[in-house]
């Protein structure tokens, strides 16, 4: 249904009327994957350019939960996400010009063919090798082609494949996980998530959900014992409440 990824941002951007230079980057991140996750489950080969584009989201995400604010060489803030609405915004306008180039292609296609395109394909054809015709076929010709032919699939099976690993975490369980954990002991240190989800996967997961937690106000950060370990604790005020309905949701 889509031309590329950028297709698919644009149409997200377009249906819910948003402002393209200031793009709610959790929503568009949410509905990306959520419509890749939706190809897979129909056993759909996703492009590596569809792929690519999710993981540059979640890399932007990522800076937008952090609380340390990057900043260039004058002083000024970076927007993690100034690259994806420039290249946004010159896909928007090579798009934007593919209605009037099909009109021209039309109005050329109805004109009257050349004379000589016979004669240009020969010509093209020549200049590629295409030197194989039914009629003229020998035993030589026969074993060049299918030299050829293997050469062609040996490169094909030497060529790298990448195999991409769905793991069983999302931000989203992750997050109703550490909730009902600090609600239940009031305090829980960052150690004891790496004890229950020792992998490095896990360990990235709960660290997001952690940060996305903390931007939401739905938890609050202590420094705790041990090296570059914290104890999260439940948020105060009105935030503790909307934590309670959370969990009991």
């Amino acid at each position: 249904m889509f031309e590329g990824p950028f297709d698919l941002l644009l149409f997200f951007i377009e249906r819910d009327e948003l402002d393209i230079h200031d793009i709610p980057i959790f929503q568009i991140t949410n509905e990306f994957v959520g419509y890749l996750q939706q190809l897979e489950q129909l056993n759909i080969e996703v492009a590596s350019d569809f792929i690519l584009t999710a993981a540059t989201l979640m890399r932007i995400k990522a800076k937008m939960l952090l609380p340390r604010v990057e900043k260039d060489e004058e002083g000024n803030e970076i927007d993690p996400r100034e690259e994806l609405v420039q290249h946004l915004l010159e896909y928007k306008r090579y798009k934007s010009a593919v209605p009037d180039l099909s009109l021209m292609e039309d109005q050329r296609l109805a004109q009257e063919s050349r004379g000589n395109i016979q004669e240009e394909l020969q010509q093209i054809a020549n200049a590629n090798h295409f030197e194989y015709e039914l009629q003229d076929l020998s035993l030589y010709k026969i074993m060049r082609v299918f030299e050829k032919v293997m050469v062609r699939f040996e490169e094909e099976q030497n060529r790298p494949k990448h195999t991409v690993i769905q793991y069983p975490y999302t931000i989203e369980e992750q997050r109703d996980v550490i909730l009902r954990m600090v609600q239940q002991r009031n305090r829980v240190a960052f150690s004891k998530l790496i004890e229950e989800f020792p992998d490095k996967i896990g360990m990235i997961f709960n660290f997001l959900a952690i940060l996305d937690m903390l931007q939401l106000n739905q938890i609050g950060v202590e420094v705790g014992e041990g090296f570059n370990d914290f104890i999260i604790i439940e948020a105060e005020g009105q935030a503790a409440q909307v934590t309670q309905l959370l969990i009991e949701q």
